[in-house]
């Protein structure tokens, strides 16, 4: 076996080797055996080593993910059918991969055809489109950071945990909505389709419509507030413009963004709210935040706002946990209600 060969193939992945690579380049079992007793070679999973001891980087961890669920043909060196998915396709694209992020499991994709035990700490997933969602062509091989992205955007418990990651997927200009919204579509199986497609279309077309239906079906309807007067046209000295709800001298403004570096919309928005202060009325901005994690929260604050115009009746609770009707206790200011 010629070792610069071992050696310039652990160069290549981060060192971490399989051992039907070394027997591709010649090496035989007794050759395996020898280096790990001269611990030129640490077994990390069954049939896979490092080149080295000690810890491992996250890097190394992925490697040795991918090699121990690869398939290899005869003679060859080329690890195939497996990759890194979901959490961890992401932290390779984004390269915050080095910072190991307590230890996190490696998210590997494979065929749905194949039938493997995960090794520890390796988590498997299987896709009947795994040639459509692999890319080969980079080091280590990995999903298409659009699948990615959907896959765990879809099966966030927490709806504002998948606006979180596309936000930050697309405001730092990754990728885009329409990316996503194309790569959906291709999709037969997305958990929480309707919902995740339904945002990045209000994004790609600057609206917010998910976010005004979220308003009235969480803050409003369930707690009995008096329902607003919506898209209120108005001339103002900055030109015609429309409120999103209007509750006499109270204004709702219903904040879509889920992107930063927008200077124009956010200056055109204060300019919203300084002319409406100087014609007397209040504007309550509202985000994704307010309204799908803490509409109870929400619905609390707005009906002692809107109670004091005119003697409107306040919120009921939607529920027994709901705050409304009673002072906000400290955990309720400082944790989610829903």
């Amino acid at each position: 076996m010629d070792l610069s060969d071992l050696r310039s193939l652990c160069r290549d992945q981060s060192g971490v080797v399989a051992r039907r690579q070394i027997l591709a380049l010649n090496g035989a079992p007794h050759d395996i055996r020898r280096m790990l007793r001269r611990r030129d070679l640490t077994a990390v999973h069954k049939g896979v080593f490092v080149d080295h001891t000690g810890g491992l980087t996250w890097l190394q961890r992925a490697w040795a993910a991918i090699l121990a669920t690869a398939e290899f043909e005869e003679g060859s060196v080329e690890p195939k059918g497996s990759g890194l998915s979901h959490d961890s396709a992401i932290q390779i694209a984004e390269s915050t991969g080095g910072a190991d992020r307590g230890r996190m499991p490696i998210h590997v994709l494979v065929d749905a055809g194949r039938r493997i035990h995960a090794p520890a700490g390796v988590v498997v997933h299987r896709s009947r489109h795994f040639g459509d969602q692999m890319v080969t062509t980079v080091r280590p091989p990995r999903v298409r950071y659009e699948h990615a992205l959907l896959d765990v955007a879809s099966n966030a418990s927490d709806p504002m945990e998948s606006l979180a990651l596309l936000s930050r997927a697309v405001g730092d200009r990754r990728t885009t909505a329409q990316r996503l919204l194309a790569v959906s579509h291709t999709r037969n199986r997305l958990p929480r389709r309707a919902w995740i497609e339904a945002v990045l279309e209000d994004v790609a077309a600057g609206t917010c419509s998910v976010l005004e239906h979220g308003y009235l079906a969480r803050v409003v309807v369930p707690h009995g507030l008096p329902l607003p007067r919506r898209q209120r046209r108005e001339t103002s000295p900055i030109g015609v413009v429309y409120r999103d709800a209007v509750y006499r001298n109270v204004l709702v403004e219903l904040d879509g963004r889920l992107f930063h570096g927008d200077v124009g919309r956010r200056d055109a928005d204060l300019d919203r709210d300084l002319f409406a202060a100087v014609a007397g009325s209040t504007t309550i901005r509202l985000g994704w935040g307010q309204v799908f994690r803490s509409p109870c929260r929400t619905a609390w604050a707005l009906g002692a706002i809107v109670s004091m115009e005119g003697g409107r009746p306040g919120p009921h609770p939607c529920g027994p946990s709901c705050p409304v009707g009673r002072p906000l206790s400290a955990e309720d200011r400082g944790h989610q209600v829903a």
